[in-house]
This record gives structure tokens, sequence and C-alpha cells, in this order.
């Protein structure tokens, strides 16, 4: 079998290695939920080669990511629910009911989306998915009724999700005015995580560290910062800082498996100093 640019192929060899009698033992075995996974890991590998600005790996991780949907699609068409041509035509038709002013007739077409108009669409398709959830008897609540909130995605990474939960009710007035305030509420976040490691409870310790992440994510919303993206920068200052740690004891003939804290720390406030002059 030869590579091709048609995605028929791909859908064909995903076929091929679903196969009961001559396909991928391993690929056979996979379901939705052990699939699922790999579904959110290719999804961050594809965000890491934008990061990086690596076109060549971004091709071969938006091949990855396609892959994902073509497996779970190929699922779906084994259990007779749905087919990757279902795939396409519901995104297809959730592009063109979304721009109107670029897909609609002569008197929309060219137009500016109307305001009020995406939250109509939006909502329009939220009352279609509940109702098709209703015919295939899913249920949309956690007891049967339905929530604003229900249609955030439980496997999105929390702080992705804390951030959606906020905004969504915020859309219905359920938020403060002001950042200040939210200050006051992470003051009061940590004060009781201070209580609660004193009494060495896990379990308490866990959900007030919990509500301490969740209340700086709402301060990040509040001053128009992206959570994921600000730790990200986080992780990747840490990680560069470190690493001149590393080569600073390295040039000393030593290494942060032989230097004591003590060490480390100078020299890490020293790279954090040169970092802020410079």
């Amino acid at each position: 079998m030869e590579p091709s640019r048609d995605i028929a192929r791909l859908l064909e060899i995903m076929a091929r290695l679903r196969d009961p009698e001559t396909g991928c033992p391993w690929d056979v075995e996979q379901t939705f939920a052990t699939i699922a996974p790999y579904t959110i890991e290719e999804a961050y590998e594809v965000a890491d080669a934008i990061e990086r600005d690596d076109m060549v790996d971004l091709v071969d991780e938006l091949g990855d990511l396609l892959l994902q949907v073509v497996f779970h699609a190929r699922m779906a068409e084994e259990a007779g629910t749905f087919d990757f041509g279902a795939v396409v035509e519901a995104i297809t038709r959730k592009m063109i009911r979304r721009h109107p002013h670029v897909f609609g007739d002569e008197t929309v077409r060219g137009k500016k989306l109307a305001k009020g108009m995406w939250e109509k669409i939006k909502a329009d398709e939220k009352a279609e998915r509940a109702a098709a959830h209703d015919a295939a008897g899913i249920a949309n609540g956690d007891e049967g009724t339905r929530s604003l909130l229900d249609d955030v995605p439980r496997a999105l990474p929390a702080l992705m999700r804390a951030l959606k939960l906020q905004k969504r009710a915020a859309n219905v007035g359920f938020d403060w005015d002001t950042a200040p305030p939210i200050l006051a509420k992470i003051r009061e976040e940590t004060d009781e995580l201070a209580e609660v490691m004193d009494e060495a409870d896990p379990d308490r310790v866990r959900e007030e560290y919990g509500d301490l992440l969740f209340a700086m994510v709402n301060l990040g919303r509040h001053l128009d910062l992206e959570p994921e993206a600000a730790l990200t920068e986080a992780n990747a200052k840490f990680a560069r800082r470190f690493r001149r740690i590393e080569e600073e004891l390295s040039a000393r003939g030593s290494s942060v498996e032989v230097a004591d804290l003590s060490e480390m720390d100078a020299i890490w406030n020293a790279v954090k100093k040169a970092e802020k002059s410079g």
C-alpha cells in the first residue's frame, strides 16, 4: 500500500488495522476510553510544535491528531453509531451555520456578524444537542436536570476547564465586578490552606489547595490572562533558570547531584537578577 494525499487512503488504513482477523492486535483491542488519552496527548504535541514554530514537526503532529479522529470514527462505524463522513458533515454544518455573514444569502454576506447572532447560533446548537441526547437516551446532567455548565467537557485540562466554568457562570452575572476582591479571596483561601496543613488531613489539604488554584484562575480571567499560557511561560522560565544552574555548577566542576541547596539558590538568584536587569 502506498501513501496518499487522499483522506480515503487513511480511512482504508484504519479499517485494515481494525480488522479482527488480519489487523493489528493492539489497534483491534482499543476502545474510545483507551484512545482518549492519546487524543489529548496529540493535541498537546500539535500545540508544542506551534510554540516551537517547527513546521516540519507540525505536519507530522497534525497527521497524528487526524489519525485520532479517524480512529474514533472507525470505532463508531463498527458500533453502528456514526462514521467519518458524519464527522465531516457535522463540522461543515457547524461552520456554515456559524458564519452566515460568509455563507448566507446576499442580504447577510459581506456583513459583520450581527450583535447577539453568535449567542443565538450557539443557543440553537445547544438546544439541538440536548434534543439529540434525549433522543439517544443520554443524560445531560449528573442528576437528570440540565445545567448551564453541562457542556463544559470534563476531560479538559483542569486549568482550562476552571476558566470555562467561570466564564459560563459570569455570563449570567455570577461573578466579581473587578479583580481586587479576588485577591482578598486568594488570601482567604491561602489562610484556609495553611490551617488544614497544620491538621495534616490530606483530603482537606487537597480540597483547599484546589480552591486556591480555582481562585487564581479567576484572578487571571479578570486580568485577561490565559492561565494555561501563563503557567506554560512559568514552566519555561523555571526550566531555563534551572538549566543555568546546571551549567554554572558544571563550569565549577560540580553538579546538582552534589551541590547543596544554598549553592544552587545563590546561582538561581544571580540568574534571576541578570534576567531582570538584562
